[in-house]
């Protein structure tokens, strides 16, 4: 096992945990601020996914399809917001579970009604095309932008939150919304863009995932499952806690799927150390979940101390 494999599964376990931030990200965000329990944020996701596919297949241009599949699911994201979720803030979290999981199924028939039952595929743009020489490695151009653009996008978010007048109102909405709606604050419209960031959020995650997997419809339920884990361990609500979780989350699971079964082969048939390591691996990051709500119950870095 050479030192340059491991440090390109290293580097793709960032990029699947800065990914996975973009994803966790808005739904915490959405949890935070309106105490909703989201299930069709997956299928935000798809949505990103879908629309930016199709969108670059017709223009021929990767930017315009990721422009696209972002505004489509803030844009989406929004009319749920206003036409269902509104309805439900009042309803108690099994209301809610119920309303967003018949969202999923009607998200993903609607999806495949408009774009086929078939999987799209995202070509990767020809600037990003290629690898780069790390040294002791090299490595894809356009997993390592990934990288790039989630730190970016982390940055612009901790700023956002932290710096602007939004951001406050967010913040203060997390802690008393009733508070804020009495001093004047548009609550409505404050869900309603909470609810759209989120849902932008997740869909580019969508669409920068779909140039390197296919686009299908369903594929935004495994990562939102993946999305709460990450939640649950840095703490509901908190921007700080999503990104240290899905870093922990994305490199756990990814190193653990390349470590565990060669780990194995020492001892174990090649084929028995395969099966084992690979259902071990995917364990592992539901071990770390129940050990830090052990350690921590509130998560790492809870929104509320």
């Amino acid at each position: 096992m050479s030192l340059a494999l491991v440090l390109e599964q290293l580097l793709n376990g960032v990029q699947f945990g800065l990914m996975l931030f973009l994803m966790s990200a808005g739904l915490t965000l959405v949890f935070g601020v309106m105490g909703l329990i989201n299930l069709a944020h997956g299928s935000l996701y798809m949505i990103g996914a879908f629309c930016c596919a199709a969108f670059a297949a017709m223009t021929g241009n990767f930017w315009l399809g990721l422009v696209a599949g972002i505004a489509a699911a803030a844009a989406a994201g929004a009319i749920i917001e206003v036409t269902v979720i509104r309805r439900l803030y009042a309803r108690d979290h099994l209301d809610q579970v119920l309303a967003t999981f018949a969202l999923i199924l009607i998200l993903s028939e609607g999806v495949r009604l408009i774009f086929g039952p078939f999987p799209l595929y995202l070509n990767v743009p020809d600037v990003l095309r290629g690898t780069v020489d790390l040294g002791v490695t090299r490595y894809s151009l356009y997993r390592l932008a990934l990288i790039g653009f989630g730190i970016a996008v982390a940055v612009g978010l901790w700023l956002l939150i932290a710096k602007t007048r939004l951001g406050i109102q967010i913040r203060a909405g997390e802690s008393d919304r009733e508070m804020i709606a009495a001093l004047g604050v548009n609550i409505r419209w404050l869900y309603t863009v909470v609810f759209a960031l989120g849902a932008a959020l997740a869909g580019m995650a969508g669409a920068l995932v779909g140039a390197i997997q296919s686009v299908q419809v369903g594929m935004g339920e495994p990562v939102l499952i993946l999305a709460f884990v990450v939640i649950v361990i840095g703490g509901i609500g908190s921007i700080k806690g999503a990104m240290v979780g899905a870093l922990l989350v994305g490199v756990i699971d990814t190193m653990g799927r390349f470590l565990l079964p060669r780990a194995f082969a020492t001892f174990m048939e090649p084929s028995q150390a395969m099966g084992v390591g690979a259902a071990l691996a995917s364990m592992l990051i539901y071990l770390l979940m129940a050990l830090v709500l052990i350690l921590r119950p509130k998560g790492l870095f809870p929104a509320h101390g």
